[in-house]
């Protein structure tokens, strides 16, 4: 259950005060890569000991292309299918300057796209 964009489970239950979040969207057309850079991230934030809700697998976008084979003469029309499957994770983790620091240091990979905001 999401409250104002922000899981549930990051409120803070004696207060109900809300705790300030960042969001990060990480996603990859490899999936090997992806999760290597997730596991690099969740393990710097559970050291650290702050709250972090995560990964979330978001739905997986599938982007086709359907081309003609060449030669295409005279003959049957014969069709070759192209696929790219882009994959998707959240992370929610609660701001601390000395985890994200240590964020910026991580190494992304060329094929790995990430998107940080701050909530």
């Amino acid at each position: 259950m999401f409250i104002l964009g922000i899981p549930k489970l990051m409120l803070k239950a004696e207060t109900m005060s809300l705790q300030r979040m960042v969001k990060v969207k990480v996603w990859s057309t490899d999936v090997r890569v992806l999760e290597d850079f997730i596991s690099r991230i969740v393990d710097i934030v559970k050291k650290s000991g702050v709250k972090m809700s995560g990964p979330i697998p978001l739905p997986t976008k599938k982007l086709t292309i359907r081309t003609l084979k060449l030669p295409h003469g005279e003959g049957k029309k014969k069709y070759e299918k192209w696929e790219m499957r882009i994959h998707k994770r959240l992370l929610y983790i609660a701001e601390d300057e000395r985890v994200m620091k240590q964020l910026i240091r991580v190494r992304v990979p060329p094929e790995v796209w990430v998107e940080v905001e701050f909530l």
